[in-house]
């Protein structure tokens, strides 16, 4: 059967760690935590069973906000805190005695946080509703940002990386898509800042390398670090396929580890595309233009799907969200087949 699926079942390494295979269980909030964030016995099993009943090589939990004014919704799963460890290392084993790594994703909602969630009014790089629908946040313009409360937030997404290396994660990945906080600094549809965190790609990409930077200084070089790049909008007037060519190159020689490529103001859907690995006309550009490894999630239902998606460049990992949310024994199956 693994001849069948040779290159979804080859091993991988990404940085200095090594995947047993190519499929991944890509970020999919589940909203499970407590009021503030902590990690719950709910949570645990979700994950368990997801990360023993299958065969995922790697385990990309849910976003978890760095800071109260970027939490985008009740119950989501913070790791803003030094008290946030202890639950996280539970998570953490949970996923390991599965067979699978663990990796943290760090989010900021930017101005996708809600008031009522938050407390205080939601902050972006430009005081700019979010052109996304369904609607994210209050629907009403953010703060813009300061140039100090930029360095405040770069500072945030270190200390978050350090907790989740505490609480024994396997790497991080920093969230820059599906309409958050980097991810409007990254689009030109929501970032018309005129200083030098706005106007060309180059500035518009200023914080994301201050992050890189800040978190490598926080966990070293040796643990692993992702990028979820919205790399293009699908819009008017946004982020196009060759700016996600130009930005992943610049990322890679910032030093992440991996491209995880989806959308941006689009965010995970893309209209009129259904087909297994829809941003696959993205993803397969970035690919030949970067050396680290890409990976591709969106629409795909079978392991043969993912297969192919390998055997044509497309990427080099696969993620598989809403079959795995549905069915924890997925790949499992689907080996079997």
């Amino acid at each position: 059967m693994e001849e069948k699926y040779e290159l979804a079942m080859k091993p991988m390494t990404i940085g200095n760690l090594t995947l047993k295979n190519r499929i991944v269980m890509p970020p999919i909030a589940t909203y499970q935590s407590t009021e503030d964030g902590k990690v719950t016995g709910k949570m645990l099993e979700y994950y368990g069973m997801r990360a023993t009943g299958s065969n995922l090589a790697m385990i990309i939990t849910e976003h978890s906000y760095i800071d109260i004014r970027g939490k985008a919704r009740k119950n989501q799963l913070s790791i803003s805190s030094d008290e946030d460890i202890e639950g996280l290392k539970r998570l953490v084993d949970t996923i390991h005695q599965g067979g699978a790594k663990a990796i943290a994703q760090l989010n900021h909602a930017g101005s996708a946080a809600p008031s009522d969630v938050t407390g205080e009014r939601a902050v972006a790089p430009s005081s700019v509703i979010l052109p996304v629908s369904p609607m994210m946040g209050d629907g009403t313009a953010p703060e813009e940002l300061t140039v100090s409360q930029i360095a405040e937030i770069v500072e945030q997404f270190a200390c978050a990386a350090k907790r989740a290396k505490a609480a024994g994660y396997d790497g991080v990945e920093i969230h820059s898509a599906h309409a958050y906080l980097l991810n409007q600094f990254y689009s030109p549809l929501t970032n018309h800042r005129e200083d030098d965190y706005g106007g060309d790609i180059e500035r518009r990409l200023r914080i994301h390398r201050e992050i890189i930077q800040s978190v490598r200084s926080a966990v070293g070089k040796e643990f692993m670090l992702s990028l979820r790049l919205g790399g293009c909008d699908y819009a008017e007037g946004g982020n196009t396929i060759e700016d996600s060519v130009y930005a992943s190159k610049a990322l890679a020689d910032a030093g992440v580890d991996m491209l995880n490529i989806t959308g941006g103001m689009c965010r995970y859907t893309r209209q009129g595309h259904n087909e297994p690995g829809y941003f696959q006309d993205m993803s397969s550009a970035i690919k030949k233009a970067v050396s680290i490894p890409v990976m591709l999630t969106g629409g795909v239902k079978t392991l043969e799907d993912a297969e192919t998606l390998l055997k044509n460049n497309a990427a080099d990992l696969i993620g598989v969200g809403r079959e795995i949310l549905k069915n924890p024994y997925w790949l499992m199956e689907q080996m079997e087949k």
